[in-house]
């Protein structure tokens, strides 16, 4: 016997994918945990008041340490409106943990020697509050993380071609 399916909208797991709507369930919860656990880690490493797309943001340009225009940022972050990005740069410029530098007709944004300071704090807190648990019994480890994040990918150019194909109907 089959367990029952745990979803938010059971007015949308009784169609031709039930399952689905587990998953999106699943989604849903994992999405919101997510975002709170980036707030409060970022909090913990000394920049409170941010919105998980601040975080997402300046973790984004702090990545591989090379300046990046915001066009990129939202390009990569999967962001369309690009006010949103923008908006969390000024308040990160604000903060004094990213800066914005033109070239020609283009700003390009990184992290400051602050906002670097913070970010290895971050990383320090993910490690000891949050990466162990990974190799706990039952945490899944790594393998299970890689199968996760192909499988997040997957499911975000599913949502995406679904959007597409909404918007023309």
């Amino acid at each position: 016997m089959s367990s029952p399916l745990i979803a938010s909208s059971a007015h949308l797991a009784g169609g031709s994918a039930p399952d689905l709507s587990e998953v999106e369930f699943g989604l849903m919860i994992a999405s919101h945990a997510f975002d709170r656990w980036t707030v409060r880690c970022m909090a913990a490493a000394g920049l409170p008041d941010l919105t998980p797309t601040d975080v997402m943001v300046f973790h984004h340009v702090y990545h591989r340490q090379r300046p990046k225009k915001l066009a990129d940022i939202c390009f990569t972050l999967n962001v369309e409106d690009t006010h949103i990005v923008s908006y969390a740069l000024k308040k990160l410029d604000r903060l004094g943990v990213v800066t914005g530098e033109r070239s020609s007709k283009e700003v390009f944004y990184s992290v400051t020697p602050e906002g670097a300071a913070i970010l290895k704090r971050y990383g320090e807190i993910r490690e000891q509050c949050l990466t162990a648990g990974l190799d706990a019994p039952g945490g899944g480890g790594l393998e299970f993380s890689r199968q996760l994040a192909h499988t997040l990918r997957a499911l975000s150019g599913l949502y995406d071609q679904a959007a597409r194909a909404a918007t023309s109907l």
